[in-house]
């Protein structure tokens, strides 16, 4: 591998017939790093993912792995690379022990190289306890824990997650999030797509949020989010009537507009005073009879930054060519 990127790509762009999925993508992830990308459905998320796995060929640019051209040096990629998709790709009627080492096999380890390999990896992922039970009967989480251990048979150093934990529990994400993170501190070199904004924030030493197939922003969860400017005051109103009304009332106190939330009870504004503002806020509301259940001043969220980048809320995006990814969601509303 490249002493310098694991993962680069040079003026990367995929048509499909007039839609444009990917449009002059440069991006670098250099080894032992996790770079997480972001974007709404369309975006081009795993398209990027399908061409950095030799899934899908380029119409421009080009694409290395581990030091190895994409389209050239295919077979070489494929040696050094781990990809867990957004469904476990696991077989249901084999037991957990005999799917690893069913993998084991295929990759030529032989037999007691592949059992060896899979009770090391079902340690790992904290499995061994179900070795002997049919993937069938796993639950959601230990089925991803399942899905990554396979891809990690091999002992890829590049490892690509595309959605790892859609669809899981709060605690089945949590525990993922760990492993993902073993793996990263162990010297894994990890791309990971993801419609949870909150996972990117955890986990990524690096965010490229991508729109219509471009990169429109990156940089360390921090630097995107200072890009919004400021601190945040939201406040929740007991009567949806009155979100309108409230945001009309503070919206001079702010540094840029308010904007009643999609639920209808909260509104959100930009402000630079912090918590010095608060005092005039709670007088205007209550002068105009507007009811509080909530009022606090919070840090930008990666929510807030996406929608300053984009104009949109995150889980707006259009449908595209990049089919199979969901919205863009925020786990958690503080960052």
């Amino acid at each position: 591998m490249s002493d310098d990127y694991a993962v680069r790509t040079y003026g990367l762009s995929r048509r499909f017939g007039p839609v444009t999925a990917l449009a002059d993508v440069d991006l670098s992830v250099p080894p032992g790093t996790m770079l997480a990308v972001l974007g709404p459905n369309g975006a081009g998320k795993t398209t990027l993912v399908r061409i950095l796995t030799t899934l899908l060929p380029p119409t421009g640019g080009r694409a290395e792995v581990a030091g190895f051209d994409v389209v050239r040096e295919a077979g070489k990629v494929r040696e050094v690379v781990g990809l867990s998709g957004q469904a476990a790709a696991v077989d249901d009627f084999l037991t957990g022990r005999e799917n690893l080492e069913m993998v084991g096999r295929l990759l030529h380890l032989g037999r007691a190289g592949s059992r060896a390999r899979a009770a090391e990896l079902l340690d790992r992922f904290d499995l061994r306890d179900a070795e002997d039970r049919p993937a069938k009967t796993y639950s959601g989480g230990m089925r991803r824990r399942l899905d990554l251990a396979t891809t990690l048979v091999g002992r890829a150093p590049v490892l690509f997650l595309d959605e790892p934990t859609a669809g899981l529990d709060p605690r089945s994400r949590l525990d993922l999030w760990a492993t993902i993170r073993s793996l990263v501190d162990g010297g894994t070199t990890v791309l990971l797509t993801t419609q949870y904004l909150e996972e990117a924030d955890q986990l990524a030493d690096r965010i490229v949020v991508f729109d219509q197939g471009r990169i429109i922003a990156e940089g360390t969860s921090d630097e995107l989010k200072s890009r919004v400017g400021g601190d945040r005051l939201q406040l929740a109103v007991l009567e949806p009537a009155d979100a309108g009304r409230a945001a009309a009332e503070i919206a001079d106190l702010g540094s840029g507009p308010a904007q009643v939330d999609t639920d209808g009870r909260s509104v959100v504004l930009p402000v630079a005073a912090g918590t010095a503002v608060l005092p005039e806020v709670v007088r205007r509301l209550d002068a105009a009879h507007v009811r509080l259940s909530d009022l606090a001043i919070r840090r930008p969220t990666l929510d807030d930054a996406f929608l300053a980048l984009t104009g949109r809320q995150a889980a707006d995006g259009p449908d595209g060519a990049d089919r199979g990814v969901g919205s863009v969601r925020t786990e958690a509303r503080s960052s």
